[in-house]
């Protein structure tokens, strides 16, 4: 039983996508960024890399089992998906926007008419049939924002991150259509698949809770030990163990937030903490 896995081949979600799968331990080789698809090595998984808004339709064609792609492509497809997990990367949102001269401030004030420029058409037109407004759609594969200034459209419907490329043409927001992130996805799985494919995403999970976290240890006077505790719990508590030949310290271990470290280290040195060591963390399993 050979799983497949579609992933996007280029853009904003490629390369971080590939990196947690190769953090998370599925070895896609050397030449992974030349090929387009990939039998990972000692695993029963091939990765295929195609493009993000392609994701949905392969898997709800049967072609592949599960992908990663944007939200805002599976909610553009119309098809019916199962979200497995969220990725907290690929962050944007799709937003209606219009040039700053027109003077609008709401959605209520956009005639009837308008012309909107768009590469998501299917999600545009609920959203103006949702508001009542009888608008023209032009369909556009990129580069919305240059529209309006073209002449092409009055308004525009496009992915935004942090406005900047908005606020460069121009634009301003109105709304937002769809809060997007990078998501893992699926269709219909049989029982082994599913499985097999709970196991790739808990890897993943694993490398994100990682990410999150920080490994901490240092020596510390017994005397001190349950302020210690108070100031580093851990996900349990941290771990407690003797050193040799010293009846006044002891050696603790434990994970914690990575926004947690300064202040934590700097309480430990008033506590009378010495050897305070900070090391990355690779996977964090629950």
């Amino acid at each position: 039983m050979t799983l497949r896995m579609a992933i996007p081949n280029k853009g904003r979600l490629n390369e971080r996508t590939v990196e947690l799968l190769m953090k998370s331990g599925l070895d896609l080789g050397e030449d992974w960024g030349r090929r387009l698809y990939i039998s990972v090595k000692n695993q029963d998984l091939e990765v295929v890399f195609v493009r993000a808004q392609d994701v949905p339709e392969l898997i709800n064609t049967g072609a592949v089992d599960f992908g990663i792609t944007g939200w805002d492509q599976v909610a553009e497809s119309g098809y019916k998906m199962q979200k497995l997990l969220d990725l907290e990367f690929g962050y944007c949102r799709l937003s209606v926007a219009v040039p700053e001269n027109l003077g609008m401030k709401s959605p209520a004030e956009i005639p009837d008419g308008c012309k909107v420029a768009t590469s998501f058409p299917k999600l545009t037109k609920s959203y103006f049939e949702r508001i009542g407004k009888k608008v023209k759609i032009i369909q556009v594969s990129g580069a919305a924002e240059i529209m309006p200034y073209m002449g092409v459209s009055d308004i525009i419907v496009d992915l935004v991150s942090s406005g900047s490329t908005l606020k460069m043409n121009r634009l301003i927001e109105l709304d937002v259509i769809v809060k997007s992130q990078a998501v893992a996805v699926c269709g219909k799985l049989e029982a082994e698949k599913k499985e097999a494919v709970t196991d790739i995403l808990d890897s993943i999970r694993s490398v994100i809770e990682a990410e999150k976290k920080i490994y901490l240890m240092a020596d510390v006077p017994v005397k001190n030990l349950k302020a210690v505790e108070k100031a580093c719990p851990g996900i349990e508590g941290p771990t407690i163990m003797n050193i040799a030949g010293r009846d006044d310290m002891v050696a603790i271990h434990v994970v914690i937030n990575k926004c947690d470290v300064f202040d934590s280290v700097n309480k430990l040195k008033k506590l009378g903490g010495k050897g305070i060591l900070i090391l990355p963390i690779n996977r964090l399993v629950a």
